[in-house]
């Protein structure tokens, strides 16, 4: 089978993300708010490092429960800190406690995250044709752009075009690729 030229074939754990994962239309909120973290953490680093350190991460952010996130305080960030499961970075915790309060207003405003965010393609999946990985679009831009102006950190535009592709909105799956 041919994937995208980006995983790296001796991955198991790449290659199930791949195959069964990104790409594919997300609509529950908690799938949203945890793939949303994961990308401003992953800001720097390698999404392998991500995904070898998202069992840790659910578990240290109470499974991306947004509501519990948004209330997380001092003491929680300290324990955060000591988790050498994920990734430790105080500025990078902080963001993910605001930006689930961000998530949370969102959700208040629109019914759902999952209506904000499909919201800006109504509802349609974008369906590249390419064998090249885009890094940003227009689209990432524009929802980058109203995530900020709401308050939210670590959503820049290459970060939010990396969050389309992992919850579906964007389609980037190669031409050569299975997936496609």
């Amino acid at each position: 089978m041919k994937r995208c030229a980006w995983v790296d074939e001796k991955s198991d754990l790449y290659k199930k993300y791949h195959d069964e994962e990104w790409g594919v239309p997300k609509y529950d909120d908690r799938d949203l708010f945890e793939l949303l973290i994961l990308e401003s953490f992953q800001a720097g680093l390698s999404w392998i490092t991500i995904l070898k350190k998202r069992d840790a991460f659910r578990k240290g952010f109470d499974f991306f429960d947004v509501k519990k996130v948004s209330e997380y305080g001092e003491e929680k960030i300290e324990e955060l800190l000591k988790n050498d499961g994920i990734i430790r970075s105080r500025n990078k915790i902080r963001s993910a406690i605001l930006n689930a309060k961000i998530f949370i207003q969102i959700q208040n405003e629109y019914g759902s995250f999952s209506d904000y965010i499909w919201s800006f393609t109504k509802g349609k999946v974008i369906k590249n044709k390419t064998d090249k990985l885009n890094v940003s679009s227009p689209l990432s831009d524009e929802i980058s752009k109203d995530l900020k102006k709401r308050g939210m950190k670590y959503v820049g535009t290459v970060i939010i075009y990396s969050y389309l592709q992992a919850i579906g909105v964007v389609n980037d799956h190669e031409i050569s690729c299975f997936c496609y």
